[in-house]
């Protein structure tokens, strides 16, 4: 659960202004982020594989492969606001620790 001290932040905002500069340098940033997006997926679809795997015969999840393709999703919520130009705030191309919460 979120603590008192805790901020949270919404990802998806309008920002009305743009820089033209950042507009450049997100193409080759970008890149970055597609490659580490893309080695990342592919080893959490390996872990999705093996999850099935370990549902069928055991009949329960494995944490250690949870918490691995947690982490890609949640990577990918975080990066994918600049990639769609919807932000210029940059994130960092290597995974950095974050949390995806839902209201109701």
């Amino acid at each position: 659960m979120v603590g008192e001290s805790d901020e949270l932040k919404q990802l998806f905002v309008y920002e009305r202004d743009a820089s033209r500069l950042e507009l450049f340098i997100r193409i080759v940033y970008s890149i970055g982020i597609y490659i580490v997006l893309m080695v990342y997926g592919f080893i959490a679809e390996i872990c999705m594989c093996v999850q099935w795997f370990v549902i069928l015969i055991l009949g329960r999840r494995s944490e250690g492969l949870a918490l691995f393709i947690k982490g890609y999703l949640e990577y990918f919520v975080h990066v994918i606001g600049y990639v769609y130009w919807m932000t210029d705030k940059r994130p960092e191309i290597m995974p950095k620790k974050s949390e995806i919460y839902e209201k109701e």
